[in-house]
């Protein structure tokens, strides 16, 4: 599992590793019932504390993204596709809410902003 530690990045490093996994879920390079390294074997890997992989771990159980069963290990959850779009959802919001921002500050209009929209959609 290819997952990249920034020490300088202002995110604890569960956070990161939460995010990345969720991204790996998120694209399908990460699909449904596959499992996950032990939260020992991840934490060697990236050289960090069993602490930190548990508590990333943890969150990504509690966000419903993987499961773990005592004495198997943690799997990628197999009913999220609901919530696979609600998290893409959230992320799109996001990334809506700084191109609107960004807009309004330069006094785009909403019109403009459709047809920017609609021009990169359409784009692949």
């Amino acid at each position: 599992m290819d997952i990249i530690i920034s020490n300088s990045s202002g995110k604890p490093i569960y956070e990161q590793i939460t995010a990345q996994i969720k991204n790996m879920i998120l694209s399908g390079e990460l699909k449904q019932g596959q499992p996950l390294p032990s939260m020992r074997l991840l934490a060697k890997e990236l050289r960090i504390s069993v602490i930190t992989t548990k508590r990333a771990y943890e969150d990504l159980e509690r966000d419903g993204f993987i499961t773990t069963l005592v004495g198997k290990g943690s799997f990628v959850s197999e009913n999220n596709t609901e919530l696979v779009k609600e998290e893409q959802l959230k992320i799109i919001e996001e990334h809506l809410q700084k191109a609107v921002s960004s807009a309004r500050m330069t006094g785009i209009k909403l019109e403009e902003l459709y047809e920017i929209m609609e021009l990169l959609y359409k784009e692949d």
